[in-house]
């Protein structure tokens, strides 16, 4: 049983919260079933005591870093408006020190996803962490008060438009929100570097998952198996949504104080939101040649039109394209055989450092 803790800052709620959580887990879990939590924090609040804790009590950690100082502090700021990095890599320093086995991730933004090697080179040569994961950001401008498919068609762009690109007049997104492009580029040219230097080294999520599915398996990331659901949202009241990425009234499955988890995790109206990713694929991403590897990517992303006018196609969508063409003889020459060594590598060090991945 996994307990994934995030927020917001989970830290915010003080160590002897979490303290008393592992008591709990401790008293009431049953003797056939084993407990294990994770952490996501910008770690800015960690100290001696906490990677103690965390160490002794097995904590997988997610550190928030989006690269070196300069392009970590455009946006990861505090409450004065000053920037993060240096309380985040000192953060860094004390769970290395500590030993408190954790992963960086790294949101890829519109500034960002221009930088590729210098954000990829800081967190494997200078934060050292073996575990990477990239997130892409993108957000709808109606994202606060507009749930995912319950946009507006008439105002969706298509796929190549300024609109469907950041900073451009009109934009669909946020001005932060990564460039389609560039982020397949990103991806492109970390993954080069990454087969260069670090195969059966560094874990990239992306990359470990892209070998997975080239050799017919399904991806282990929900954004890029066929059906989602899994990685339903607790919040602080009690309240239960379909996915993190879906905290809004129209997704919100009931009240742990009302109904059990269960109930709510293997209910019809669960099923049919999981089985809708696969369910609401244009018929351009059906006729791709890498549906097999993304599946449409994540539905919240799902905001622009097809050339041919078909509403549900990833804002991402050209970026991904890019990067899983780049990528594509690569893993057919891992899976036809001449790769076999590199296949090992990869499994023999995700079994060994490594948990399978779950939902930010």
């Amino acid at each position: 049983m996994v307990f994934s803790w995030q927020g917001g800052e989970p830290t915010l709620l003080g160590l002897d919260f979490f303290k008393k959580v592992v008591a709990l887990q401790k008293k009431y879990c049953p003797p056939h079933v084993r407990c294990e939590n994770d952490l996501q924090t910008n770690g800015t609040l960690l100290d001696n005591n906490w990677c103690k804790f965390l160490y002794e009590y097995n904590f997988l950690v997610g550190l928030s870093i989006d690269g070196p100082k300069h392009l970590h502090d455009l946006y990861r700021k505090d409450k004065s408006g000053q920037g993060s990095f240096d309380s985040v890599f000192r953060a860094a320093k004390l769970l290395k020190k500590y030993k408190v086995n954790f992963a960086t991730l790294s949101c890829v933004n519109r500034v960002t996803a221009k930088h590729p090697l210098a954000v990829y080179r800081f967190l494997r040569d200078k934060v050292g962490t073996k575990r990477i994961q990239f997130i892409p950001i993108v957000e709808p401008v109606s994202f606060r008060n507009v749930a995912p498919q319950h946009w507006d068609e008439r105002l969706m762009p298509t796929l190549g438009t300024d609109r469907a690109r950041p900073g451009t007049a009109g934009s669909v997104v946020e001005e932060w929100s990564v460039d389609p492009d560039d982020w397949g580029e990103f991806l492109c040219r970390v993954f080069d570097e990454f087969c260069q230097k670090d195969v059966g080294k560094i874990y990239v999520n992306y990359f470990e998952a892209a070998v997975e599915t080239w050799m017919g398996h399904v991806s282990p990331l929900c954004t890029q198996s066929p059906m989602c659901g899994k990685g339903l949202a607790l919040e602080h009241d009690g309240s239960v949504y379909a996915c993190d990425h879906y905290v809004y009234p129209e997704y919100r499955a009931g009240n742990i104080l009302e109904k059990s988890l269960s109930e709510m995790a293997f209910s019809k109206r669960q099923e049919k939101f999981g089985k809708m990713k696969e369910g609401m694929l244009p018929d351009r991403c059906r006729k791709c040649a890498y549906e097999f590897t993304c599946f449409g990517e994540c539905p919240k992303n799902r905001f622009i039109k097809t050339p041919e006018g078909e509403i549900g196609l990833n804002y991402l969508c050209s970026g991904w394209k890019k990067f899983f063409s780049h990528i594509d003889q690569p893993l057919q020459s891992i899976v036809r055989g001449a790769g076999e060594s590199v296949i090992k590598d990869v499994r023999t060090f995700a079994a060994d450092h490594w948990q399978p991945e779950r939902q930010q």
